[in-house]
């Protein structure tokens, strides 16, 4: 049934049949967040991807072992080697300790997380934590004759290592279209090269995060960190390396060249990236103010959203498209989400309070096993095309098709068989909750139930129905809840 994986490469920009180093091991290594302000949505699409990847190749049998760091250190405010440490930077403005600010952030990191029902994954180092490795592999770097050390910083030499090297091969730019473009040193600057940038930078007096290093005390450049880090837990070399699309032309590019400048060979086999983020068709930015964290989605609180969204609906609204197509936020393709995930959840809730009853009467109908069979083969094969979730749920809804039918009594599970209701049932559930990660969420207010009984209580009450009365306060003790006469009204509290 399980047809081989293939993924989309952009080092090799073409789908490629998954082969992994050493099966059934997986090294998967995604760049996490930088923990200077709360997570966006960009960052929930990229995750959630991933988190996608990760349950899937664990279904389907792999060992994966998924490194998602944390950066608490050494990003600059443009990506590049200039302006503020982006965290030093929130600090001074919040007069806190940086790692206060790390804190709140990577709090709030993980409750997003985990409200998007993401996995966490097996190891999440930071940068702070692995400042040893960072300056081992700069040593090794400079060793090898691709970085020098200039004034207490240290630079890799990009013109160098490009001499031997295919330096734009992730992005597929041309290295003369890159110098052209980035403008000249003037002698202002202490690299060499226009295109160099930092393993170690110098901290200025004022700078609250630094460490001593053989070349002064300073703080790591951006793009070390996650050299040292997936090389530590996954080796030189390992299978899956991932992220969002931004970071192609200078992150992983830089990350390439450091491993191969360290290590003699670039770190990962397979480059997966996900798309960007678009609002009514326009690209998502604080910039144009259409852009919206996650608890403004969850709650509606934006002038873009005519409603709040859960986020599972949300989950399954990113999962609507392929993670390499850019997804559109909108309210009505927002709305259509959540009619199409409540169908899926009362699907799921129909088929795990059903059970097979065997029936003498009823014989198997061979051409329901067969779509069911069919279906589940085509949510498989979608997945091994490059992870498409997309059309993966457009089987699910075929499934959905036989669970309405048996929950209206159109076909009874002993039309199926024992074997085939069994089929249905499990890859079902399999599908949307091990496989997609979506889940029933309590969207039932207990505090409108409870007071809707109350009505019929105290209704019962003033007839003089006391068996109903009895039954309703019986049952809401059951539940923990106890009903309280109270000479200005009935209310209620928790049993104690």
């Amino acid at each position: 049934m399980q047809h081989e994986l293939k993924i989309y490469n952009t080092l090799s920009r073409q789908k490629e049949v998954f082969k992994p180093l050493n099966p059934p091991f997986v090294g998967m290594y995604v760049c996490g967040p930088t923990v200077y302000s709360n997570v966006h949505l960009g960052n929930v699409r990229t995750f959630t991807s991933f988190d996608v990847m990760f349950r899937y190749l664990t279904a389907i049998g792999y060992k994966v072992r998924y490194v998602r760091n944390i950066t608490d250190a050494g990003h600059l405010e443009n990506d590049a080697d200039e302006g503020e440490d982006k965290i030093s930077k929130k600090a001074k403005l919040e007069k806190l300790e940086p790692m206060e600010i790390v804190q709140r952030y990577s709090v709030d990191f993980h409750d997003v997380m985990a409200q998007f029902n993401n996995l966490p994954p097996s190891i999440e180092p930071t940068a702070t934590g692995h400042i040893l490795e960072q300056i081992e592999m700069t040593k090794q770097i400079i060793a090898n004759g691709f970085a020098y050390e200039k004034n207490g910083s240290v630079y890799f030499d990009v013109e160098k290592y490009a001499q031997n090297q295919a330096y734009t091969q992730l992005s597929g730019r041309h290295l003369e279209e890159l110098l052209n473009n980035t403008r000249d040193l003037g002698g202002q600057d202490e690299k060499k090269g226009r295109l160099d940038f930092a393993l170690w930078i110098k901290a200025k007096p004022e700078h609250i995060m630094r460490w001593p290093s053989p070349w002064g005390v300073g703080f790591p450049g951006w793009h070390i960190e996650c050299s040292a880090m997936s090389s530590k837990y996954l080796g030189e070399e390992f299978d899956i390396h991932g992220g969002g699309m931004d970071l192609v032309p200078t992150h992983h590019t830089n990350e390439i060249a450091q491993n191969i400048a360290c290590h003699h060979k670039s770190p990962a086999r397979y480059w997966l990236h996900t798309n960007m983020l678009t609002v009514n068709g326009q690209k998502m930015s604080k910039s144009l103010g259409n852009s919206f964290l996650p608890h403004e989605l969850f709650t509606g609180n934006h002038p873009l959203l005519d409603r709040g969204y859960s986020p599972m609906t949300v989950r399954f609204f990113m999962l609507q498209a392929h993670y390499r197509s850019t997804l559109d936020f909108s309210n009505e393709a927002l709305a259509a989400a959540k009619k199409g995930f409540i169908k899926l959840v009362n699907g799921l809730y129909i088929i795990k309070n059903m059970a097979f009853e065997a029936d003498a009467e009823q014989t198997v109908q061979a051409e329901h096993i067969e779509q069911i069979e069919k279906s589940v083969a085509a949510f498989y094969e979608a997945m091994n095309d490059d992870f498409n979730t997309a059309a993966a749920i457009s089987h699910l809804f075929n499934l959905l098709k036989k669970i309405n039918l048996l929950n209206i009594r159109q076909i009874t599970p002993a039309h199926l068989g024992a074997e085939g209701f069994a089929l249905l049932k499990e890859k079902y559930v399999h599908f949307i909750e091990d496989i997609l990660g979506l889940k029933e969420e309590d969207t039932v207010s207990q505090e409108a139930l409870i007071q809707s009984l109350l009505y019929i209580y105290k209704q019962a009450k003033a007839v003089k129905d006391y068996e109903k009365v009895d039954f309703i306060r019986g049952e809401l003790k059951k539940n923990g809840v106890a009903v309280k006469d109270m000479k200005h009204g009935i209310e209620w509290a928790y049993e104690e």
